[in-house]
């Protein structure tokens, strides 16, 4: 499966957006050397674009209290000793610390020549409590193996006493840039890290956070062409500035709220009635021109005063208003229905479930399924012991587009076998495998595609972590898609990577105000779909 030529690029393949492991990193860097280009060079070219940042950013406290410089055994060394350098130059006291007896050649000579100029090089490791600021050029990208008791003793000495005081070159020491993953038993814990090039895709995920403090990238100036050859599942970041160039759907300017997208909602239980409401504000949110909402009969009564808009999917007398939700369907329900919202509040009981017909309508459903929270559960719940890999093959089985949002919690119940993959890899094995577009929520959420494309947020806000976020995600996510299938006649996984940073930016925008509840989230969301309206009429 490809994606659809119709379907806009989004973000654009460039070294802004493109996320590399450290040994596809290392494979670029390759092709530069066969191509002609020295070693020497592009390692200047890197440590010289770092050393210009740590000026501009750092120039005051450099002055004041000096640089140590913890030198490793590669070209990470090697740029490390670039910076002394540079850093020396430029007037400020800077002193190298290398714990290594054997050097790669190319560092041997930069620390000949570092040592040439004057630059005092430690003989005993350094006080960690110490003022000057340590710059972590130790092992870099290609780190698989623990720091050793030695290192890993000091930096977390240096972080006890001088918390955050640490400069990391590309990875911080004892942190896999593939995965996020310690190493061994610790890391360096880092104010900030300079990644040069591209971001590595351990430093963004949530198990590094911690570690890597913030993030920035360094331009080096890679070649279009070479970035370019990089494959189609290649992992985008998605930051606040792509929002104004995403792919919003655009109905006809003539369009009826008929042609806007329908969207039907599966909500709510006596236990959980605040998951209902949450999911309907995202949908609200969303720009979707009809929701309509299957609840249970104490929400729907007083569903008028919340959301006059929106229609119940017939009254409790129709519909035997004490079953729960799911048990509600019908194939009535579904008719005129561009996309449905299964899960946010149903509740984890059998009797919620809906039964083996409902799974079966489910199935058969033409239009966008998105399922979150119990919907999962349900789902994990109904198929499990049928046949083996049964949740796979339901899925596989579906009449339609199938967006997924679990947590992680929620992903382990239906993929067990992926429980200890990084997210970035079991996002993309379940899309695969199911024929699913997959939402992993998390602190910086990984969006995959059946099709191979992988997302992943840049930006996290830890202030918004709160319970209900994620009913009004499945509301939103679920309307922006019914929006999709509506003016295109067909759903892009892409838009579920768009309503997830969405989102993201409306919790940051909310954290920003003072106000993190899962309704001012809400609120914010609204605020977003207005801005898109207006580039819409642009």
């Amino acid at each position: 499966m490809s994606a659809s030529s119709a379907t806009p690029l989004w973000p654009r393949r460039d070294s802004a957006h493109l996320l590399v492991s450290g040994t596809a990193m290392a494979g670029l860097e390759q092709q530069l050397f066969a191509s002609g280009l020295p070693v020497e060079a592009l390692m200047e070219k890197a440590a010289l674009a770092i050393s210009r940042r740590l000026l501009e950013r750092h120039r005051p406290q450099l002055e004041r209290q000096g640089a140590l410089v913890l030198v490793g055994p590669g070209h990470n060394g090697g740029d490390g000793l670039v910076v002394a350098r540079e850093l020396h130059l430029a007037g400020l006291a800077v002193r190298i610390w290398c714990p290594f007896e054997r050097l790669k050649p190319l560092t041997e000579t930069h620390l000949r020549h570092a040592l040439w100029l004057g630059i005092s090089r430690l003989a005993d490791p350094p006080d960690p409590g110490e003022a000057p600021i340590w710059i972590d050029a130790l092992l870099g990208i290609n780190q698989s193996r623990a720091a050793g008791e030695r290192l890993e003793v000091l930096l977390a000495e240096r972080q006890r006493r001088q918390p955050n005081r640490l400069v990391a070159i590309d990875v911080p020491t004892g942190l896999c840039a593939d995965t996020g993953r310690l190493t061994g038993a610790v890391a360096a814990r880092a104010g900030c890290t300079y990644s040069v090039g591209l971001l590595k895709t351990g430093l963004i995920q949530d198990s590094a956070l911690a570690w890597v403090g913030e993030l920035e990238r360094l331009e080096l100036g890679l070649p279009a062409a070479l970035l370019q050859a990089l494959p189609h599942s290649q992992p985008l970041g998605l930051g606040t500035a792509d929002l104004a160039r995403a792919p919003w759907p655009q109905a006809d300017r003539a369009a009826g709220k008929y042609e806007r997208g329908r969207l039907l909602l599966v909500a709510g239980s006596e236990r959980y009635r605040g998951a209902a409401h949450l999911a309907l504000a995202g949908a609200r949110a969303s720009g979707c021109g009809s929701v309509r909402a299957a609840l249970p009969a104490a929400l729907a009564e007083q569903l008028w005063q919340l959301f006059p808009e929106v229609v119940l999917a017939g009254s409790p007398g129709e519909t035997e208003g004490e079953l729960a939700p799911l048990a509600q369907l019908t194939r009535q329900h579904l008719e005129r229905v561009d996309g449905l919202l299964v899960g946010p509040g149903l509740g984890a009981g059998r009797d919620a479930a809906g039964g083996p017909d409902i799974w079966e309508l489910l199935q058969g459903f033409p239009g966008l399924l998105v399922l979150d929270a119990d919907g999962l559960n349900q789902l994990a719940l109904t198929q499990a012991g049928r046949q083996e890999s049964g949740v796979h093959r339901w899925l596989q089985g579906r009449g339609g587009a199938t967006w997924l949002t679990p947590h992680a919690a929620e992903f382990q119940r239906l993929f067990p076998e992926l429980a200890a993959a990084p997210p970035l890899e079991a996002a993309a094995v379940a899309a695969q495998a199911s024929g699913a577009t997959v939402l992993l929520k998390g602190a910086r959420s990984v969006v995959a595609a059946a099709d191979g494309r992988r997302w992943q947020l840049l930006d996290a806000e830890p202030r918004v972590a709160r319970a209900g976020l994620g009913d009004v995600l499945a509301g939103y996510a679920a309307g922006l898609g019914a929006r999709g299938l509506a003016a295109h006649g067909q759903v892009d996984p892409g838009l579920l990577a768009l309503a997830a940073l969405a989102h993201a930016e409306a919790g940051r925008r909310a954290a920003h105000e003072g106000d993190c509840s899962p309704g001012a989230v809400a609120q914010r969301l609204n605020g977003i779909c207005r801005t898109e309206l207006a580039l819409g009429r642009e």
